[in-house]
This record gives structure tokens, C-alpha cells and sequence, in this order.
């Protein structure tokens, strides 16, 4: 029992219950981030429940008893990163409309678009392991994420929304195009695809400059809407 300052009292949950639940939520986050590394870094059929709580060093059971199975447990982890990663683009745009009375220039809406995503990209970033396995979710994911890849548009309406009030001379249609062309640039930039471009242009070509990468993907996708 604890006082309170109107001199009523509150009962506090005993100190072996708090610990355990203190317990539990840790565990249940060491079998996310284990998780997320082993299907980033091997794909999701060649990761086991077995591989993951070896890795969290926990029990067994624990994937089953937090998360539900394997497949809830990799559908969780794309949630909350696709949640994540698409709150910072929102922020972003927010931003860029508040700075230009509602109404931003293309580049600044692609660019709140594009830059988390390539952010996340850098060597150093503590996202990057996250990113490697949203770009493995795309091709490899259970049928419950792929439903969501096809039909979840809201965060995209933002960014829809914004272009049509940026070039209202342009029809609907292409703008709705040519943002789809734009998504799929920034889709196909996988890990494999840099080191495939590094053996096409004999070494000439880099990924870690990640400020550069975004510029020129901002180039090429702004020419993209000014044609």
C-alpha cells in the first residue's frame, strides 16, 4: 500500500509481479530483434522458431507464447516497421506543406517520400537491419502481408494528394503513373541490386554515399513529373 497526497490509498501490484511482466516484455523484444536480423539477413523459409529463440536465448516456446506462431510473429515485425518508416515520410510531408503554405513543390514532396527509406539505408544506421528485411517482406512475405502490400493505400493518399495539387496540369492519371514508376525505383534499389550495379559499371558505382543516392533519385524521379 502506497499513501497518496489526499491521504487515500492505492494497492501497487506486488514487486515479483512487476518484475515478471518486466520480464516478459523483454523477452518478448529480444524474439522481435532476433527475429527481424535472421529473416533480414536469410529469408523467411530458412529461418525456424528454433534458430530464433536460440539466437534471443530464450525459450522455446516464447515465439509461440508472444507473438502466436512464426508467421504472426514476421507479420508483426512488418507492421511495426512499415508504421514506423511511414510515420517518418508523414512527418516529413507535414513539414514540407507547412513550409510552403499547403501547397510544396514536387521535389520536396519526393523527397519526404524517399528519404526515410534511403536514411535507413546508411551503414550506420540502427534501421538498416529493418529496411533489409521490409525489402525481403516485398518478395517473400506470407499471404496476410502481401494483401496488405496490395491493398493498404493510406499512406500513399498523402503523398497522391500532394502531387495532384502540385501539377494540376497534369491529369490525374499520370500522376498516379508516374508515382508508381517512382515507388518502383526505390523497390528495386535491394542490396543485391547495388552489388549487381557495381559489377555493371566495374566498381565506379557506390551505395554508402547515401546523401548522393538520394540526390540522384530525387533528380530522376522530379524529371519524371516535369516531363
Amino acid at each position: 500500500m502506497s499513501p497518496k497526497s489526499d491521504g487515500a490509498t492505492v494497492t501497487t501490484a506486488p514487486e515479483t509481479e512487476v518484475e515478471g511482466v518486466d520480464n516478459e516484455a523483454v523477452t518478448k523484444n529480444l524474439v522481435f530483434v532476433a527475429a527481424e536480423r535472421l529473416f533480414a539477413l536469410h529469408g523467411f523459409q530458412n529461418v525456424s522458431v528454433r534458430d530464433i529463440t536460440a539466437a534471443a536465448g530464450v525459450n522455446l516456446a516464447s515465439v509461440n507464447y508472444h507473438f502466436g506462431s512464426k508467421d504472426a510473429l514476421l507479420y508483426e515485425i512488418f507492421r511495426r516497421r512499415t508504421v514506423e518508416l511511414n510515420r517518418e515520410r508523414a512527418k516529413k510531408l507535414h513539414e514540407a506543406i507547412d513550409r510552403h503554405a499547403g501547397n510544396p513543390p514536387v521535389r520536396e514532396i519526393l523527397a519526404a517520400l524517399l528519404t526515410p527509406p534511403l536514411k535507413w539505408l546508411a551503414p550506420d544506421h540502427e534501421r538498416r537491419i529493418s529496411l533489409q528485411f521490409l525489402i525481403r517482406a516485398r518478395s517473400e512475405g506470407t499471404d496476410e502481408i502481401r494483401k496488405v502490400l496490395q491493398t493498404d493505400v493510406t499512406h500513399l493518399r498523402r503523398f497522391s494528394d500532394a502531387l495532384l495539387k502540385a501539377r494540376p496540369d497534369l491529369p490525374s492519371e499520370e500522376i498516379y503513373w508516374r508515382l508508381h514508376f517512382t515507388l518502383g525505383m526505390l523497390h528495386n534499389n535491394r542490396f543485391a541490386e547495388f552489388d549487381r550495379l557495381n559489377v555493371l559499371s566495374e566498381g565506379a558505382t557506390s551505395e554508402a554515399d547515401v546523401e548522393a543516392l538520394l540526390n540522384r533519385m530525387l533528380a530522376f524521379a522530379e524529371a519524371g513529373f516535369s516531363a
